[in-house]
């Protein structure tokens, strides 16, 4: 079973096979050497967080001038053993704030996180702290998954202070919008309901949504359609603790022309090549690489 995870990355479950992990992966690893001409590295181990860290591993003790070529494989019993050595970072789930906060208690390593009391780091951390605690000490539960369907897509922020400036929220629900819709296309998806998500400074949470009558992967439409939720939904001066926009909905058929043709719609439409020349630089570079002027010149005051 093969769960593909990215464009070069994928997880495979060969527990029903007679051959060994690390037999199976020197098989693959000299197949794709000599009919394509690629290197690729391959971590084996009982479970996808060890694999996905003695992949990490094993490449970066790979030796040479040229791109790593390597196989590290993880016996069974000796994962905790295996990640004690290795800094926090490697562990899954733990990003530089975590990390900043664990350093402060004397954690620096997986093991040191492995020797703290489970229900400690649950209490400090919440349901990741549970997850860090499980993973320093090589437990991963997960199963390698064949197919995904998204039922969503959405965007939401939770702000450091409640916010009532109204400007501030609709260039928030503006930037969130144009994240959905380039997940959207990423995932080449189009989707007929629109959504919006409002928590009020007392905690009450609201949604509202709109369905199109045509599915759409469009920043734009999300926009103006969310936009309208917004402003009808949202009395002026209000605190919002929590926005969020959201596109479900999805047409499996892709797009299709009307026959006879639609009115022009008032949103107006991103040249298809230009856009996806942004998502191309979003994908590359991460989402914040391209701003909208309005949303510099508020930085600029």
């Amino acid at each position: 079973m093969v769960e593909q995870i990215s464009i070069d990355e994928a997880f495979m479950d060969v527990t029903g096979l007679r051959e060994s992990g690390e037999m199976l992966a020197r098989r693959l690893q000299n197949q794709i050497n000599s009919e394509l001409g690629l290197p690729c590295s391959f971590g084996v181990a009982g479970n996808m967080l060890v694999a996905k860290i003695a992949n990490n591993i094993g490449k970066s003790e790979s030796k040479g001038d040229g791109p790593p070529n390597a196989i590290k494989a993880i016996a069974p019993g000796e994962e905790a053993a295996f990640l004690a050595p290795l800094p926090i970072r490697e562990l899954w789930g733990v990003g530089p704030k975590s990390a900043e906060k664990l350093a402060r208690m004397g954690i620096y390593t997986i093991g040191d996180l492995a020797r703290q009391p489970e229900a400690a780091m649950t209490r400090l951390f919440g349901k990741n702290g549970t997850e860090m605690a499980q993973h320093s000490r090589g437990i991963d539960l997960r199963e390698v998954e064949t197919e995904r369907e998204t039922k969503s897509i959405s965007k939401e922020i939770t702000f450091a202070h409640d916010v009532t400036d109204g400007d501030l929220l609709r260039r928030t629900l503006r930037k969130m919008s144009d994240g959905v819709g380039f997940r959207l296309r990423k995932e080449k998806l189009r989707g007929t309901t629109v959504k919006i998500k409002l928590r009020w400074e007392d905690f009450t949470t609201l949604t509202r949504q709109i369905t199109l009558n045509h599915p759409t992967d469009s920043d734009g439409e999300i926009y103006e359609t969310a936009l309208i939720l917004f402003n009808q939904n949202w009395p002026p001066g209000r605190r919002v603790r929590l926005l969020g926009v959201g596109v479900s909905g999805f047409d499996s058929q892709g797009a299709q022309m009307e026959l006879w043709g639609q009115p022009e719609s008032p949103v107006k439409k991103v040249d298809p090549k230009l856009q996806n020349a942004l998502d191309k630089l979003r994908d590359k570079f991460g989402e914040d690489i391209i701003q909208r002027g309005s949303d510099l010149e508020d930085e600029e005051g």
